[in-house]
């Protein structure tokens, strides 16, 4: 009986870890596929990305208020102290690299934005060295010449390359190295008590509306106030379509991160990071496959070097989490765990804080 029931909740922990994945897949590759089918009509990826915040936010508000009103538990609300202080850089850094990987979806194609896109994995170690959160070691340094040596060959006589467009994903990775290091360092402030992504996603979307706002206003105010498709719309049912594309954008957008959340919180970080490998080679496939990007042999090679370096990355991750020792408490103020009591199943082998750290730190691709 002992045998049969250890069976099926090894079972029952396989399928839902593997639900977890897919959905995982389906927001991440479903938002990828979106933005580069929306931005083939729609010129305005700046306006995209702010109302997709703007969605962001209110279902993170939605959820938060959600989870307060079933547990009778005020959610933490950051003073203006320090929120400018601390939140501030962490939402401009991700607006910047957010806005700047939708914009390249306008010169590039997918296979290109996703191979580059995987580099931020080199800025991440780059700035954690420079911030002093990794110590520099020889594996870190072949790490980060196999990921630089695989973008290059990837990148090397492709003939569906922009220089526009790669400048741009590109600046958008070196950005989201800093704005990942950023959030970690946010994250390992116990006493802000954002250790909940909800509670984060939702302190950092207004920072982050008016953090691209600027760059909205230089690049797309002008066209976007004349444009049929917006405010001097003369067909409303075009509108309402375009408004619906753009929220569902947003949705995906929330799923996205929400999903992410749900895989580390039933699994580990480590399981977000080995997904989000074979995510990388699912997205490649299938650019070839539907949208026909073009990929040669040595683009193929370039791109497996750089999945190396990510592989290595992980697997140093995973060797040092085990090093670690045993479970740590998450503590600080604000940070009793509510939504992640619904979401967390019980995994004593697990370093909570570690997860949801290293949560964030995985992310490379948004």
């Amino acid at each position: 009986m002992g045998r049969w029931a250890l069976d099926v909740a090894f079972v029952w922990k396989a399928v839902l870890t593997l639900g977890l994945v897919l959905l995982y897949y389906g927001f991440s590759i479903g938002i990828t596929f979106y933005n580069k089918w929306l931005t083939k009509s729609f010129h305005f990826p700046l306006f995209m990305t702010m109302l997709h915040l703007a969605v962001i936010f209110l279902f993170s508000a939605l959820s938060r208020a959600l989870v307060q009103c079933s547990s009778h538990r005020a959610r933490v609300v950051l003073s203006w102290t320090d929120y400018l202080r601390r939140v501030a850089p962490t939402a401009l850094a991700t607006a910047l690299d957010v806005g700047l990987s939708n914009w390249s979806f306008l010169y590039i194609t997918v296979s290109l934005y996703t191979m580059t896109k995987s580099s931020a994995v080199l800025f991440i170690l780059i700035f954690s060295l420079i911030f002093k959160l990794e110590e520099l070691r020889a594996a870190l340094v072949l790490v980060v010449l196999l990921i630089a040596g695989g973008l290059f060959m990837f990148t090397y006589k492709s003939t569906q390359f922009n220089v526009e467009g790669f400048a741009l994903v590109l600046g958008a990775s070196f950005i989201g190295g800093i704005r990942w290091t950023l959030t970690q360092i946010l994250l390992q402030k116990a006493e802000l008590g954002l250790q909940n992504p909800i509670d984060t996603m939702f302190h950092l979307q207004p920072l982050m509306f008016l953090g691209l706002f600027p760059l909205f206003a230089i690049f797309e105010g002008l066209h976007l106030s004349t444009s049929e498709k917006i405010f001097r719309f003369q067909d409303t049912g075009l509108l309402l379509r375009v408004l619906g594309s753009l929220f569902l954008g947003g949705i995906l957008a929330f799923g996205l991160g929400f999903s992410e959340f749900l895989l580390v919180s039933r699994t580990s970080s480590l399981t977000l990071s080995i997904a989000g490998i074979f995510k990388e080679v699912c997205t490649l496939l299938l650019a070839a496959h539907l949208l026909g990007d073009q990929i040669s042999l040595l683009n193929w090679l370039g791109f497996a070097l750089c999945l190396s370096g990510i592989s290595l990355h992980v697997a140093l991750k995973a060797l040092r989490s085990r090093g670690d020792g045993g479970p740590k408490p998450l503590k600080g103020p604000g940070s009793h765990p509510d939504l992640e009591l619904l979401l967390r199943g019980s995994r004593p082998e697990e370093d909570d804080n570690d997860d949801e750290e290293e949560y964030f730190v995985a992310q490379g691709q948004q």
